[in-house]
């Protein structure tokens, strides 16, 4: 069931993901929102029209910066070119917030053969080993950029064989090693616990029961890591394949069983500013507009 319609707040408001189409009505209407935000590679290139009207919003609303390439679990290192992008891109544009993912794509094929680049966001092993790597990559971007680096849980339909530590546990350490915040996606959550379920299980059995993991995964992280760690929540929609698999694409309002795990996130995390994923299949406007008070009022209601 979803939130009931918006109620006065109490508490910080939630932002939604802007989009090139949404750009000029969003600048016309200045809706109240807590902050826009967008991906940070799309406003890379200094000078131009993305950039201008990226500072000229930044002027009216706070900005979040959400990145998808820095490839912080890669062992091969970080893309000193695109680091030096994005902290040129945080001087000019003073976000409230960074963030991007506990993941990795790039690989160093050996040979003296260029880097490879996956162009996705890759899940990496929970081990010692692969925290020791990211936890490096994570304190260069921070003092490269001279702030905190809030780090994002993964949806991901595949894991490694030798991972040795609970995700919620890796990324707490992450936080406590380096200093980072975390960026707590709560679709990812349900997206990979529906997932989980064997195949053939009914649909309400197979959303109690994802409820039920996703809320004892926050609750391991919350028990885990430093006070203050969370940093943001996402909240988006999915879609479910021809053969069962469960699909993080952004492409749709969030889904029922979302709403009750990021009550629980709430009351676990307190009033964490909330942003609206929407990539593919944008709607108009307003729908963007009415999900970020679904999300505003569920935390009120919670918090009230």
């Amino acid at each position: 069931m979803r939130p009931p319609a918006f109620a006065p707040a109490l508490v910080p408001a939630a932002g939604i993901g802007l989009r090139a189409p949404h750009l000029a009505e969003v600048r016309a209407r200045q809706p109240e929102l807590g902050f826009l935000e967008v991906h940070s590679e799309n406003f890379f290139a200094e000078g131009g029209a993305a950039r201008a009207a990226l500072l000229g919003l930044r002027a009216e609303h706070a900005i979040s910066l959400h990145g998808v390439g820095l490839s912080l679990g890669s062992a091969t290192g970080l893309d000193t070119e695109h680091l030096e992008c994005l902290a040129a891109l945080v001087a000019a544009v003073e976000p409230v917030r960074v963030s991007d993912h506990a993941s990795f794509a790039r690989v160093d094929p050996g040979c003296g053969r260029p880097v490879w680049h996956g162009a996705d966001l890759l899940p990496v092993a929970f081990t010692p080993g692969s925290l020791a790597v990211m936890v490096a990559n994570v304190q260069r971007v921070q003092e490269r950029l001279g702030r905190r680096l809030l780090v994002e849980n993964l949806s991901a339909s595949l894991a490694w064989a030798d991972d040795t530590m609970a995700e919620a546990d890796f990324l707490a350490e992450l936080a406590r090693r380096s200093g980072c915040g975390l960026l707590l996606d709560v679709n990812n959550l349900v997206v990979n616990a529906l997932n989980a379920q064997p195949a053939g299980t009914p649909a309400a059995a197979a959303d109690a029961e994802a409820g039920r993991r996703a809320c004892a995964w926050i609750d391991r992280l919350a028990a885990a890591a430093p006070a203050g760690a969370v940093g943001e929540i996402h909240l988006a929609g999915y879609t479910v394949a021809g053969d069962g698999l469960v699909v993080d694409d952004h492409g749709s309002r969030v889904h029922a069983p979302v709403w009750p795990v990021y009550r629980h996130a709430v009351r676990r995390f307190g009033a964490v500013p909330t942003l609206i994923e929407w990539d593919t299949d944008l709607p108009a406007l307003d729908v963007l507009l009415d999900e970020a008070a679904c999300a505003q009022a569920a935390m009120s209601e919670v918090l009230a």
